[in-house]
């Protein structure tokens, strides 16, 4: 009878809704049909939380980016309206009852993560545009509570971690065949790759940064024994569809990345320790400063542009002579460093050097590219930017989560003793090896595409360490508490 009951009213409420979307159709008003869809995920984040997440993840490569909006900030639909949602349940979840486990609040990671945090706030308080620092803090915030704080809850359940690659990985494949399609119907020139997955992902750049991210992860899922031959075969078909997504994308950081990667494997089947590899790369890094000028002269005399050619290609990402692209990422960069020495401390504020960079350009400096407006995006940097907007301490504290993180993940790999997550932390390395290197010349974490993955992997590494180290929790199903 109750079910019976319940029948007449979902029947009721579907021809009350037919009824007054025809009328609104009718009218020209179609953002009534999103009414299910809100009502959708309103449920899924009252009643199932950790599902809402994963809906999340799928949606993200598939999101359209709506750029240049009040405040010079950009949106992407629907993703980030739901993601801050979930923030807000959070939120008022933990003011209400605190759930979240001491021992991730402890962890050298999560500590690394909050100080960063914190020290956004400070200079968002010191910023020469509050507004614009403040709402890239809640941008910021909306992805590291969801994606980290909650991913790591997510994440209880082992099986989540691969649920979360597969999650992103199939809808980004859909925009792979639409952008070798659109790059086809323009004879795959050079040119045209560097807009053609719009209005999924801004340029060439962040497309290729995701193609490299999930490489490896797709070379575990092609190798790993314990699925099934026909699923080891739509992994094989994906990671070629990838090397082809990745060719015609003409993203030489991509390959650098990927580059790096391969010699970080090197690094970890030697089982050097991440102390030494810290110590290998400050002294070299020593080195390039002691030698700044002998290698920019030799790096002066590469006149190789960008060029559909492979090997020509990558030869050109040393031309720091007449490569447009290269130079304007020197003149951002200089530009940045001349913020800094104005403001070592506090810098500009958070998410501003957009709006501040243009009177620190120097015209011998400047490309076909530039603007004197200084209005044509960031530092090209997830580095070089934090140091101009937040001074010495907002870079210390982003290298310091990433420090952590690079080392509990080598910490992970050398010591855990159940195979098939030794190898899920491996891939997931190195696909986070790929992003910090893209890091160094190209600043993604504003945008879903990016933070979404990166939050979550950081997250990953810190679930297995506390929730999967050990061999009898393994397989263990743990939602997140509603």
């Amino acid at each position: 009878m109750l079910t019976y009951k319940n029948i007449k009213w979902v029947l009721a409420l579907s021809i009350v809704f037919i009824v007054i979307n025809a009328v609104c159709t009718y009218y020209e008003f179609y953002y009534f049909n999103l009414v299910p869809a809100v009502i959708l995920v309103v449920l899924l984040a009252l009643f199932s939380l950790d599902k809402l997440i994963l809906v999340v993840v799928f949606l993200t490569p598939l999101a359209i980016n709506l750029q240049n909006l009040e405040g010079g900030l950009g949106l992407s639909l629907p993703t980030e309206p739901i993601i801050f949602g979930i923030m807000l349940i959070f939120i008022f979840k933990q003011l209400h009852k605190n759930t979240m486990d001491i021992k991730v609040m402890k962890h050298p990671v999560t500590i690394a993560i909050i100080v960063n945090l914190i020290w956004i706030f400070i200079t968002s308080v010191t910023s020469d545009i509050p507004i614009v620092s403040f709402k890239f803090l809640i941008s910021r915030l909306w992805f590291v509570i969801v994606f980290y704080f909650l991913g790591t809850q997510l994440f209880k359940n082992y099986k989540n971690i691969k649920r979360f690659d597969w999650l992103y990985i199939l809808p980004f494949t859909i925009i792979i065949f639409y952008t070798l399609y659109e790059h086809s119907l323009m004879g795959f020139e050079e040119e045209p790759a560097n807009y053609v997955m719009s209005p999924f992902y801004n340029d060439h750049t962040i497309y290729g940064a995701m193609l490299a991210m999930f490489f490896p992860i797709l070379i575990f899922f092609t190798l790993n024994k314990k699925y099934s031959g026909s699923i080891k075969f739509a992994a094989f078909i994906l990671l070629l569809i990838f090397i082809v997504a990745l060719k015609f994308s003409y993203t030489r950081a991509a390959w650098l990345s990927m580059a790096v990667a391969v010699a970080a494997y090197v690094l970890l089947l030697l089982r050097i320790k991440f102390k030494y590899v810290i110590i290998g790369f400050a002294g070299a890094a020593a080195i390039a400063l002691i030698y700044q000028t002998e290698i920019v002269m030799y790096l002066e005399r590469n006149r190789q542009d960008a060029s559909q050619d492979f090997d020509k290609h990558i030869q050109s990402i040393s031309n720091i002579s007449t490569d447009a692209s290269n130079v304007e990422r020197l003149n951002r960069w200089n530009a940045a460093f001349r913020m800094f020495a104005e403001r070592p401390v506090f810098g500009w504020g958070p998410g501003t050097y957009s709006f501040e960079y243009a009177p620190f350009q120097h015209a011998h400096e400047k490309t076909i590219i530039s603007t004197n407006m200084g209005d044509k995006g960031n530092a090209h940097s997830e580095y070089i930017g934090p140091l101009s907007e937040s001074g010495l301490l907002g870079v210390l504290t982003f290298i310091a989560i990433i420090i952590c993180t690079l080392s509990t993940a080598f910490r992970l790999y050398y010591t855990l003793k159940d195979n098939e997550t030794k190898k899920i932390v491996l891939v997931t390395l190195l696909g986070f090896i790929t992003y910090i290197v893209h890091g160094g010349i190209n600043d993604f974490l504003d945008t879903d595409k990016a933070s979404v993955p990166f939050w979550a992997f950081v997250a990953m590494f810190v679930a297995i360490d506390i929730y999967h180290n050990n061999k009898k929790e393994e397989g263990a199903t743990v939602a997140i508490e509603q």
